[in-house]
């Protein structure tokens, strides 16, 4: 185990538990994880999920980016996300046990959420503001521009799609 290792697993943990989310209680497979993202973020400069194939340019991988875009509905249907470092109560508690999950993520580029054209709704009248969403926790920010790091999941400007 590295040190970097070590501090990502702490601050993911953290992050976790603040947000209502829970590691995988395997620690040798947890920190395994922890080190593929280490070393995507120094081969990339970004934490790509370690359980995929990145193409090494951000916005072909903006998806994948942990936490990914489909970690959510991973664990809403699977109890886990795709590579089972988060992970629902259950088998955080040792009640169940993670299963394999099907890989979400489209094969096609253009159906990835990054790609997708979507017509923005048109703002309702009186709104100063255009509304922005996180794609990956759902948070909604109403102002200019998105911001730079998301309050509730610390993801990054680029992970925002316009809502409204």
């Amino acid at each position: 185990m590295t040190d970097e290792a070590d501090k990502l697993f702490a601050k993911l943990d953290s992050d976790a538990r603040r947000n209502g989310y829970f590691l995988n209680p395997d620690s040798d497979f947890t920190m395994e994880l922890m080190e593929g993202l280490v070393a995507n973020e120094k081969r990339f400069g970004y934490q790509a999920c370690p359980c995929r194939l990145a193409a090494g340019d951000r916005k072909e991988d903006l998806d994948i980016i942990c936490p990914c875009d489909y970690r959510d509905a991973d664990l809403e249907d699977f109890g886990a996300c795709y590579c089972a470092l988060y992970v629902s109560r259950e088998i955080a508690e040792g009640k169940a046990s993670a299963q394999p999950i099907p890989e979400r993520r489209p094969v096609k580029r253009e159906e990835r959420p990054q790609f997708k054209d979507r017509p923005h709704a048109e703002a309702p009248s009186g709104l100063s503001h255009p509304v922005w969403r996180c794609r990956v926790c759902g948070y909604l920010a109403a102002r200019d521009e998105p911001p730079s790091i998301c309050p509730v999941c610390k993801a990054t400007k680029d992970r925002f799609e316009r809502f409204m």
